[in-house]
């Protein structure tokens, strides 16, 4: 299972939660059953409001779940058509803190009606 998580900052497992999907610098990609950790430079980072291509920010890697700060309806909608599971954490968690998380069944998926509506949420 891959999980994508975007970042302000590559330091490592250590790299804090980015507050919005869709502007985030970097995506980190942890892969659960290699444990390799790959980090990603956003492409889109400065897309228009609710005109961001997620999935082509992540040059078509492999996703199954995506965990951020705060996203917005329209991409939390595009994603779930895809398949990718949406939760929320907060910003001053870290990769670490996600993979403890999803180790202990203890993320909280999201749907597009909790998503934000402004870049500056988290």
């Amino acid at each position: 299972m891959n999980i994508c998580i975007p970042i302000g900052e590559n330091n490592g497992m250590g790299s804090k939660i980015y507050g919005h999907f869709g502007s985030a610098p970097y995506f980190a990609i942890y892969n659960t059953q290699s444990k390799n950790l790959e980090i990603v430079n956003n492409g889109d980072l400065h897309h228009a409001h609710g005109q961001c291509n997620p999935i082509g920010a992540l040059a078509g890697r492999s996703v199954d779940i995506l965990v951020t700060g705060g996203i917005g309806a329209r991409a939390i909608e595009r994603l779930g058509t895809m398949g990718i599971r949406v939760c929320l954490k907060d910003s001053e968690e870290t990769i670490q803190d996600v993979i403890t998380s999803h180790e202990t069944n203890s993320l909280r998926e999201i749907q597009p009606g909790q998503g934000c509506s402004h870049h500056s949420c988290s």
